[in-house]
């Protein structure tokens, strides 16, 4: 292990105040509805035959999402709906599977909102004044003196800018308790008509929302245990890909529409190494001595080619993979539920180190290199 990797890593012992973040406990949430990739299709009326191809790819299985009942007859469709009933579901939903994640993930570390000093949500598919902070902030009784932040519409990469933020805020603030929750209601945020280009955001991604609990120093309630301390962060933007994943105003539908480039895999694959060999080597560290890989479920095709631009196996992405099997792609909180899983799987061991993805629109990739570490747990 080089130099600076074991000065930091020593630097923990030191005492609280020098001591990196940790993510104490992770939870996540989802509606309880469940749909098939052919339900989907159904509901939505879409026949156009790439968009059911796309629909029959074998790397998504279910998706949890917010959707009316359809209306009576043999169609089975679901109504035409407004943005006024979109931007209502954002808020309800977001409101309660948030909640439902907030809640997984202070129990986990045997906290309450009480406890709780510094709130981030984060999300691309809704907007509201006062942002979802405040919402949940009044909804779930947070102290009035919470500090809170809301990061909106940077997509699916700003799962690991929130969490740089709130790492920083925990290492600046020893012994606190900092939160963030992801909360994504894509089903708020679609169009309905049977173009291909409509039809790739309408076949993979899903509602969702996950919450982590990151502190600093030994301040805790989950009690002993193998958490992981965030090291270092490192961001890659890819400027000339701007386009590439985008919202725009749809006129015709009176919505905000989706745009995802068909070759943003490739984009991605091509420079995801470039961050995460940076962020290595300032550590002195390769990519042969990461032993975890936490991932953002951008779909299959983004998937593979990750995998194969970092030289991964299959093993490598399996709760990556798992998590857009069993309900899509998330948008910002993907990630956490990959880690989610990685932790109740319990086969990491004390020191083994890990890589954090994200990517989104800018284009952007970020990256977070962490290291599990076997901690003791101190009441507050």
């Amino acid at each position: 292990m080089s130099t600076h990797v074991s000065e930091m890593l020593a630097a923990t012992a030191a005492g609280p105040a020098t001591r990196p973040a940790l993510v104490a406990s992770v939870g996540s949430a989802f509606p309880r509805r469940s749909y098939t990739q052919d339900e989907v299709g159904n509901l939505l009326g879409l026949t156009n035959r790439v968009v059911r191809k796309l629909l029959s790819a074998p790397h998504i299985r279910t998706r949890h999402l917010y959707l009316p009942a359809p209306e009576p007859g043999p169609a089975g469709r679901i109504p035409p709906e407004t943005p006024v009933d979109l931007q209502r579901r954002f808020r309800d939903g977001a409101l309660e599977i948030g909640s439902q994640a907030i809640g997984r993930a202070l129990g986990a570390a045997s906290l309450g909102a009480g406890d709780v000093d510094y709130l981030m949500c984060v999300t691309t598919t809704g907007f509201m004044v006062p942002g979802l902070s405040s919402l949940l902030s009044r909804e779930l009784g947070f102290r009035s003196d919470l500090h809170r932040a809301d990061l909106v519409g940077m997509g699916c990469n700003a799962g690991l800018n929130g969490m740089n933020a709130v790492a920083q805020w925990a290492g600046n603030h020893p012994g606190g308790v900092a939160l963030m929750v992801c909360c994504e209601i894509n089903s708020a945020i679609y169009v309905v008509d049977d173009t291909p280009g409509t039809g790739i955001v309408n076949s993979i991604f899903g509602d969702g929302a996950a919450a982590a609990v990151v502190t600093a120093g030994s301040v805790t309630g989950a009690g002993p245990g193998l958490r992981p301390q965030i090291l270092d962060f490192e961001s890659f933007c890819i400027p000339e890909q701007w386009p590439a994943m985008r919202f725009d105003w749809n006129t015709e539908h009176n919505k905000w529409s989706f745009f995802l480039d068909r070759d943003i895999p490739y984009v991605i694959g091509f420079n995801v190494y470039r961050p995460v060999d940076r962020l290595l080597a300032r550590h002195g560290l390769d990519r042969s001595v990461i032993r975890h890989w936490v991932m953002h479920t951008g779909g299959g095709a983004v998937i593979d080619s990750i995998k194969v631009s970092l030289g991964l196996g299959e093993h490598d992405v399996r709760h990556t993979r798992s998590v857009l099997r069993d309900y899509g792609n998330i948008s910002s909180g993907s990630f956490l539920v990959s880690l989610e899983r990685l932790l109740a799987e319990g086969t990491a061991a004390a020191g083994d180190l890990g890589v954090m993805i994200t990517m989104g629109p800018g284009a952007q990739i970020e990256t977070a290199l962490f290291r599990f570490a076997n901690l003791g747990g101190e009441q507050r």
